[in-house]
C-alpha cells in the first residue's frame, strides 16, 4: 500500500518525465530529428508517434518513482527499476507498434525519476544527477544477456555508451546542456531557441551511438562540427548560425543520421529543471 506522500510524488514525478519528453518532441526545428515539422531522418515515426509513446510511459516513471520513494540507494533499487523499465520497453513498443521510440529516454530518465524520488526534498540538479550515477553504478544480475545496437558501436569505437554517461553521472548534461539552456535563458532568448541551443549543445558533445550506428566516425565529426559553428555564431541570431544550421539539418536528413542521444539526453535536461 502506498502512502499519500509516495502516490503523489510518483504522480508528480511521471507527469514532469512524460512532459519533458513530449517537450523534446514538440521543439521545432531539431537536425535528422522529428518535430512539428517533418520526422526527420525516420522514416517509421512521427510526431504523433512520439507523444503516443510518451504518454504511454506514464504508468513506468509512476511505478520508478514509487518503488524509488526514500528507497537506499543500493543495488535492490536498481534491480526494482530496471525490471520496470524492461516492463516499460515493451509498453511502448505495444504503443509504437514495435518502433524504438524512447528506450534510451527510459533509461535516463528513469533513473533521474529514482534519484529525484530518493531524495523528494532535493532540488539541486547535480545532486540529482550524482544520484542517479550511483544507482546506475550497481549491477543488475537479472540484466538479459542481449547486444544491443549501443554496445556494438561502443566496442567497435571505444567510447562512452549511455550507460557510462549515467553512471558517471551524466556528465554530458552537468557540463553541456544545463549550462548552455541556464545561458540562453540568462541572454534573454525564447525558450524554444534556448531548448534548440542546448540540443545543439549536446550533439557538439556527444559521440552518439545512435549517429554511429547508422554512420561513420566522419559523419559524428562533421555534425559535431557543424553544432558547434551554430553555437559559434550565436545560432539563430546570425545569418551564419541559421546558415550552419540549415547545412546540419540537410547532413543529417541526407544520410539518414538520427542524433537520438542528444535528444534522449536533451529531455532528461528539461526533466532536471522541471
Amino acid at each position: 500500500m502506498l502512502t499519500l506522500n509516495q502516490a503523489a510524488n510518483g504522480k508528480e514525478l511521471a507527469s514532469k518525465a512524460v512532459k519533458a519528453l513530449i517537450d523534446e518532441a514538440l521543439l521545432t526545428p531539431k537536425p535528422g530529428l522529428v518535430d512539428a515539422g517533418n520526422s526527420g531522418s525516420h522514416s517509421d515515426m512521427s510526431l504523433e508517434l512520439m507523444l503516443q509513446s510518451a504518454q504511454a510511459l506514464e504508468t513506468t516513471f509512476r511505478e520508478i518513482a514509487s518503488v524509488s520513494y526514500l528507497h537506499p540507494v543500493n543495488q535492490e533499487l536498481r534491480e526494482k527499476i530496471a525490471f520496470i523499465g524492461r516492463l516499460g520497453e515493451k509498453e511502448m513498443l505495444l504503443a509504437t507498434g514495435g518502433v524504438n521510440t524512447h528506450k534510451g529516454a527510459i533509461w535516463a530518465i528513469g533513473l533521474l525519476t529514482s534519484a529525484r524520488a530518493v531524495l523528494p526534498e532535493e532540488n539541486d540538479p547535480n545532486k540529482i544527477m550524482e544520484t542517479a550515477g550511483e544507482i546506475a553504478s550497481f549491477k543488475d544480475r537479472y540484466e538479459p544477456a542481449l547486444k544491443t545496437h549501443g554496445q556494438a558501436v561502443k566496442k567497435n569505437y571505444q567510447i562512452m555508451s549511455a550507460k557510462d554517461e549515467a553512471q558517471h553521472g551524466f556528465p554530458t548534461i552537468r557540463n553541456e546542456g544545463l549550462p548552455a539552456l541556464l545561458r540562453a535563458r540568462k541572454a534573454g532568448k525564447t525558450e524554444q531557441a534556448a531548448r534548440i541551443e542546448t540540443l545543439l549543445a549536446l550533439m557538439a558533445s556527444v559521440d552518439d551511438t545512435c549517429i554511429l550506428h547508422r554512420g561513420n566516425w566522419s559523419d559524428l565529426l562533421e555534425i559535431k562540427r557543424l553544432a558547434k559553428e551554430f553555437l559559434l555564431w550565436d545560432g539563430f541570431e546570425t545569418i551564419i548560425g541559421r546558415k550552419m544550421f540549415d547545412r546540419l539539418t540537410e547532413y543529417c536528413e541526407s544520410r539518414r543520421l538520427s542524433p537520438g542521444g542528444s535528444a534522449d539526453l536533451l529531455a532528461a535536461t528539461l526533466f532536471l529543471i522541471s
